[in-house]
């Protein structure tokens, strides 16, 4: 019988669907492992083969766990909100839910063909009312907390107001805007509501604040920094400005330290952990106030070098900084305007990724000295970005390189307090040993007295203190766009209000509109009914609003990320209405204990999904501050490009042999239109791009030969493949099994489809093996399996778990090619064999391995049979095959028992009839007996 995969596929996908297979229980006796991939946004692409690598080693250690004995939970859901749906929307008029439903049925149908061990009964999706539900709810659990730097954790704000009511704020040491005034008991009692809900929000975890943003004018909304590209908004490549608005806000900030000590705790990779380090930038200094002359203002800044703040010869702020327009003289007013305006146009990462480039301008006003009283001139640069420290620097050209080449370009004053002290890059590097030269009092001290020395002083002049800085800044929350979590809020007296969670969810309302409104508003601002009557709970015509009982709702919706930030938690319980998930399925799963997904994701999802763990275990919600023990970023599968080469100066295209000194642009080509030889097939290429139907293509020896390049799988560099092409001509047992051979998880590594033809072939060479079973010649398990059978099952066993628990299953896939090899050629047809490597299969391939399991007579699904035991006593020797040698020259080789005597081994070789063929009758002179290596008869 020949090896039918699609048949085969497709009944065990319905098998596994129809039975449950993978199905978790929360209240299982089997030990808990929680397997996680990171949930897709279901574009409108649908999956290329790149996608699924990450899917398929989560799969295939899911399946291990699952025949190890372990109660595995292996989820799979959709990230379903977004701006692509939502542009979609605008574009052609459809609803997004519209156009993400489908999308998500594509996805599914792709992730069923590749199977999957997926338990679909917890299937969740971000933008259902249902599950959206409870990302609305912690927002109102964090709108409900302030963060107790005395306990370290956040508590409920009603404990901050009880603290307030009874002693003011004074002894509060909390994380708070930098703001917050001081006031008594007496004074918080006497205040109006408002004013103690305008003083709580400056405690608040969530909350509203002036807030310098990504503005995309042409997308209406904010973005993140990880959704702009030199300058411009990823989706669409329109203008990006710098723009204040009002905002909610998550206080991370809070956090910043416990998310850096819990790095320690958690098996992630390196360079992720260095790359969420490097993003809290958490630096050691000092905070010194320098005020303005001529102003009752006073500019804070940070420094980790304070012990250098007597070679300050000028300041710089953040063009954004409140300051600059206060304190700018008439003079300099109009080029400072016009410098701020062209600063908003470039992206905060470009300005950080930008060494080059000197630009500022002189705001014409001055800070004092806190120390000499001397006058330092303040300017304006793009280098000094307002969301890092305090938006403004204390410039020591002497002691840094950037602010040498500003004080250079514009003949600044350079005093140098270093001289006679090496300030090379490497020793002023070396805190330990630095000195610090030409100063009243810190002449000759080394780093760290002066640094004492320096803090202490600045606070006796009342001009500073010492202070542990991050780069972390709080995270913007809102978006302005329709296709978001609406957020849970209504406004009172232009105060936020939370609605009560048994009201939840606040759904999304209709629009005819998905742009901002005419006068700016975001997309909900269209909405004809999105008003809250706060007595009858419940959405109502914005015509009742009064201001009463009934009030405006709020207008932004949640960020992308709101919705991935806790669910993993979510599946735990995914279909409890009454709580996020109940007691007993948190403190059943725990956390996960795998999960796989980008490392494009480091400072994004994963940084916030630790922060809303963190708070979440603060608040008793879930038993662990770290919501993944182990986490691994697979690498990306590429696609091999296809270029033509057009002529600059006129339409002719030149095959790649041609192109040498000549002036061409490549062009993309779409690699369905060029075969295994790099051949264009020029008249579709014409068809799939209509300007070049008259295009004369320069051939040679007859052919269009294309460009080849290694690049990133994607839709707009036309080098995708499709997983369902795949699947139908190899099945996805042989896409399952390539993915994994191409290389180690944690590597890029190249696509290319010619490949796969191998491991199709070593499936039907397996499949050939078991044909005694799968032809019906041989039903039952009498033969016994020899000694060579054994020991090519063991050492199969030994190196597959050893690789599955490494990671490594590139070198399985080797692995069962070796074996089966080895079986062929044994001719092996026992079952105690041939079962148990089904079983080690299974989790690369699983339906070719259902299907031979339940040919060797099995029921039930084989994902369900324990792993393979590995023994020991098969791979230890008892004989050893001698290399037989005459006068020095092998002729034979002889298996001989390996505690055989060296008279013994003589003896049993003399009698061989080999042996007595090669000596015809003569007598040797004499026999050399290795024990354990060789034998060589001489004569």
């Amino acid at each position: 019988m020949n090896y039918d995969f699609r048949e085969i596929e497709a009944k065990w996908q319905k098998y596994w669907a129809e039975n449950e297979t993978f199905k978790a229980s929360n209240d299982s006796d089997k030990p808990k492992f929680y397997a996680l991939s990171m949930f897709p946004y279901p574009s409108g692409a649908g999956l290329h083969v790149g996608h699924p690598l990450g899917y398929i080693a989560t799969d295939i250690y899911s399946r291990y766990k699952r025949h190890k004995g372990f109660n595995v939970l292996h989820p799979m859901g959709y990230d379903s909100f977004g701006l692509p749906a939502e542009q979609y929307a605008i574009q052609t008029g459809q609803h997004p839910a519209i156009t993400t439903g489908k999308n998500i049925n594509r996805y599914r149908e792709q992730l069923d063909q590749l199977g999957f061990s997926f338990d679909w009964s917890r299937e969740v999706r971000t933008s259902n009312p249902q599950y959206y539900k409870w990302t609305q709810w912690i927002f109102i659990q964090l709108f409900n907390a302030w963060y107790n730097k005395k306990s370290d954790k956040a508590e409920n704000i009603s404990s901050l107001i009880s603290i307030f009511e009874k002693e003011g704020n004074a002894n509060v040491e909390a994380t708070c805007d930098d703001d917050t005034p001081s006031f008594s008991a007496e004074d918080w009692n006497a205040y109006s509501e408002k004013e103690k809900q305008e003083i709580l929000l400056k405690y608040r975890l969530t909350y509203l604040a002036d807030t310098e943003v990504n503005w995309c004018p042409a997308l209406g909304t904010v973005l993140a920094n990880d959704e702009i590209v030199n300058g411009v908004s990823e989706r669409g490549g329109h203008p990006v400005v710098r723009k204040k608005m009002t905002q909610w806000s998550m206080r991370i900030t809070a956090y910043a330290q416990r998310l850096l000590d819990g790095l320690e705790k958690i098996d992630w990779p390196q360079p992720l952990k260095d790359s969420q380090a490097n993003w809290i930038g958490r630096s050691v200094g000092a905070s010194v106030v320098f005020n303005v002359k001529d102003e009752d203002d006073t500019i804070e800044v940070f420094t980790t070098r304070p012990d250098t703040i007597f070679g300050v010869s000028f300041m710089t702020l953040a063009p954004e900084h409140d300051l600059v327009a206060k304190i700018t003289t008439p003079e300099q007013k109009a080029e400072v305007e016009a410098y701020v305006e062209a600063t908003a146009k470039r992206s905060e990462r470009d300005r950080m990724a930008d060494v080059k480039t000197i630009s500022g301008v002189f705001t014409g006003a001055y800070a004092e000295h806190p120390f000499t009283k001397e006058p330092i001139p303040i300017w304006i640069g793009d280098y000094v970005l307002a969301s890092y420290g305090t938006g403004a620097v204390m410039a020591v050209p002497c002691g840094d390189q950037r602010d040498y080449d500003f004080a250079k370009h514009y003949n600044i004053d350079i005093p140098n307090i270093f001289e006679g002290v090496d300030i090379s890059e490497e020793a002023f590097a070396d805190k330990e040993t630095t000195v610090i030269a030409n100063s009243d009092f810190l002449n000759g001290l080394p780093y760290k007295e002066a640094m004492k020395k320096i803090i202490a002083e600045l606070e006796k002049i009342g001009h500073g203190e010492g202070k542990v800085n991050y780069r972390l800044r709080d995270a913007v929350f809102s978006r302005q766009r329709y296709w978001g979590e609406p957020f849970p809020v209504y406004y009172v007296d232009g105060m936020p209000q939370m609605i009560g969670v048994e009201h939840l969810p606040l759904q999304l309302p209709e629009v005819e509109k998905y742009l901002p409104t005419e006068t700016g508003e975001p997309p909900l601002g269209n909405a004809t009914e999105w008003a809250w009557d706060a007595k009858n709970n419940k959405v109502v015509s914005n015509d009742l609003i009064d201001h009463k009982t009934v009030f405006p709702l709020e207008l932004n919706t949640m960020p992308g990320w709101a919705g991935s930030s806790q669910y993993f938690n979510r599946y735990m319980d995914p279909r409890n209405d009454a709580a996020i998930f109940s007691p007993e399925a948190i403190n059943y799963w725990q956390d996960v204990d795998l999960y796989i997904g980008g490392s494009e994701h480091a400072t994004g999802h994963l940084l916030y999904s630790r922060f809303w763990q963190k708070f979440m275990f603060d608040m008793g919600y879930v038993p662990k501050d770290e919501f993944a023990q182990k986490l691994i970023n697979q690498g990306m599968i590429t696609g091999t490009s296809a270029f033509v080469y057009r002529d600059m100066e006129s339409n002719r295209l030149f095959s790649k042999g041609l192109v040498e000194g000549k002036n061409i642009i490549p062009i993309h080509a779409d690699v369905s239109l060029v075969n295994a030889s790099d051949e264009l097939d020029i008249e579709g290429f014409k068809k799939w791009q209509p300007e070049y139907k008259d295009a004369e293509f320069i051939l040679e020896d007859g052919k269009y030969i294309v460009g080849r390049e290694v690049e990133k799988m994607s839709k707009s560099k036309y080098n995708v493949v499709n997983p369902d092409a795949i699947c139908e001509e190899y099945g996805a047992d042989s896409l399952r099994l390539y993915e994994m051979f191409l290389g180690p998880l944690e590597q890029s590594k190249p696509w290319n489809t010619a490949g796969i033809t191998g491991v199709h072939s070593f499936l039907k060479k397996l499949w050939k093996l078991y044909t005694p079973f799968t032809d019906g010649s041989l039903s039952g398990g009498e033969v016994e399996p020899t000694a060579d059978n054994l020991k090519t099952l063991h050492k199969t066993i030994k190196k597959v778990e050893e690789d599955i628990e490494n990671f490594s299953f590139n070198t399985s896939v080797s692995t069962f090619m070796i074996c089966v090899n080895e079986l062929t050629a044994q001719k092996c047809t026992s079952k105690a064999i041939l079962e148990p490597l089904a079983i080690l299969v299974s989790p690369y391939a699983p339906h070719i391995a259902e299907e031979l399991g339940e040919r060797l007579g099995n029921t039930g699904s084989i994902a369900e049979a324990p792993f393979p035991k590995f023994e020991e006593k098969y791979l230890v020797e008892s004989s050893k095959e001698y290399p037989i040698s005459f006068n020095g020259k092998m002729r034979f080789k002889l298996e001989l028992p390996l505690d055989m005597g060296k008279d013994e081994i003589e003896a049993a070789v003399l009698a061989h009839e080999k042996t007595q063929a090669q000596l015809d009758g003569r007598v040797p002179k004499k026999v050399i007996v290795v024990p354990g290596k060789i034998v060589n008869i001489v004569g």
